[in-house]
């Protein structure tokens, strides 16, 4: 574990931190901010499609009101890094900057993608461990989304809330979902549903808590068809989980909508990390 960079930020600390990763065989980033005094619990951040562990941390204004509650923030890269398998650097959804928060099974992928088991057991871990943080929640933004929606819904006792922002709720219906996984776990199709959340809702997965998700009426990626969310409503009111999605009027997919809403998810987070 290695301090990159330090920043005092609301009397905590911002830090940028690096790591030897068992799961992808890589050095792994990941930012952090960590309040001043008691640290009552920790959100994980998953960001999405070309992101790395810095966008978070200096876009959204997350550290006031996470200093405000106490809370501490780990916002991981989203893939691993310094490598050169076949085409993973040959497109912005697929690949480097687009791990999918899944664990590859195709040959050139399963011994470094393995973003599932880094963010659901090793880096969990590492809150836990080196951080001695024991109350964890998750959310993320877009692919991320999907990320924490899929990770929070499958390992739900780990994670004491969920929320997102833009996720990809159905990816196995949507071009940059099925992109991915035929490349990252083949064409087996029931494969991909373990990775999909409204497919989650429909084989049983609960979450004991209200899943919280803020939604712009003018993202782009809504309105082309990647994110699906109607069918995440549809599928959670049928099979009773219980959830709130806001439909933000005229915002759109960018860290300014984040940045807009990330004291309510922080709140949100708040009242279950805190109990």
């Amino acid at each position: 574990m290695k301090v990159l960079k330090t920043h005092k930020t609301f009397e905590g600390l911002t830090q940028f931190w690096s790591h030897e990763s068992a799961e992808t065989k890589t050095e792994m980033k990941f930012a952090t901010f960590i309040p001043n005094g008691k640290v009552e619990g920790c959100i994980i951040w998953l960001s999405g499609l070309t992101c790395t562990d810095e966008n978070f941390i200096t876009k959204a204004g997350a550290q006031k009101y996470l200093a405000e509650n106490n809370l501490m923030v780990i916002a991981p890269d989203t893939s691993p890094r310094g490598l050169n398998l076949p085409g993973e650097h040959d497109s912005y959804d697929f690949g480097s900057g687009a791990g999918f928060y899944v664990d590859a099974t195709t040959a050139d992928y399963k011994t470094n993608y393995r973003m599932y088991s880094y963010i659901a057991n090793e880096l969990y871990g590492v809150i836990q461990n080196h951080f001695k943080v024991m109350n964890i929640a998750i959310m993320g933004h877009s692919m991320g989304g999907h990320g924490a929606l899929v990770i929070g819904l499958r390992e739900s006792e780990k994670f004491r809330s969920v929320s997102a922002f833009s996720p990809i709720v159905n990816p196995t219906q949507a071009p940059w979902g099925q992109k991915a996984f035929r490349g990252y776990l083949g064409d087996d199709q029931n494969v991909w549903k373990s990775y999909d959340a409204c497919e989650l809702i429909k084989s049983g997965k609960r979450h004991a808590h209200k899943i919280l998700i803020h939604q712009g009426t003018k993202d782009e990626f809504l309105l082309n068809g990647q994110l699906l969310t109607p069918n995440w409503v549809e599928s959670c009111q049928r099979h009773a989980q219980e959830q709130e999605v806001v439909f933000a009027e005229d915002y759109d997919h960018s860290y300014y909508f984040i940045a807009t809403f990330i004291e309510s998810h922080i709140k949100h987070h708040a009242k279950f990390l805190k109990q």
